[in-house]
């Protein structure tokens, strides 16, 4: 299991995973001891908190798989900078997304392939929940990018 997350970021231990009827669970943190402002660029070990972030990723084996990612909040001791705190970056998911970057180019591509509504159908019986107007809003923000 721990090749799986290796395989979305070197960076990322398993903490553990559950396998359920139709769902695996994976909990994962980052094993790096600091982060980056992404406000001001300082670096910054001083963790404030931490809470978990529930991403979508690809599916394993005919089961939706969520990671359930650990993400620390850090202090900025730049005093310069206009925030005093910011949480960590996770590479393999947008800021603010559900869905991991490889789970979203997967839609992506399905998507221009088929009708939003046979992209749902269908990405749906694969087990990776989007609906067809949340595809419409995908394909708007990467028009330039898809097909």
């Amino acid at each position: 299991m721990e090749t799986i997350i290796n395989d979305l970021d070197t960076n990322y231990k398993l903490i553990r995973y559950r396998n359920k009827v139709d769902t695996i669970v994976f909990e994962i943190a980052n094993k790096a001891t600091e982060a980056k402002c992404p406000y001001c660029g300082a670096i910054s070990s001083r963790v404030h908190s931490t809470y978990q972030r529930e991403i979508q990723d690809l599916p394993i084996q005919n089961k939706k798989v969520v990671l359930l990612v650990s993400t620390r909040k850090f202090f900025c001791d730049n005093d310069l900078c206009k925030r005093k705190t910011f949480s960590e970056i996770h590479k393999f998911v947008g800021k603010n997304a559900k869905k991991t970057t490889r789970l979203e180019d997967n839609i992506l591509y399905t998507s221009t392939q088929l009708s939003s509504v046979a992209a749902s159908k269908i990405l749906k019986s694969n087990h990776i929940n989007v609906s067809k107007s949340s595809i419409c809003v995908m394909l708007k923000k990467n028009a330039s990018t898809c097909g």
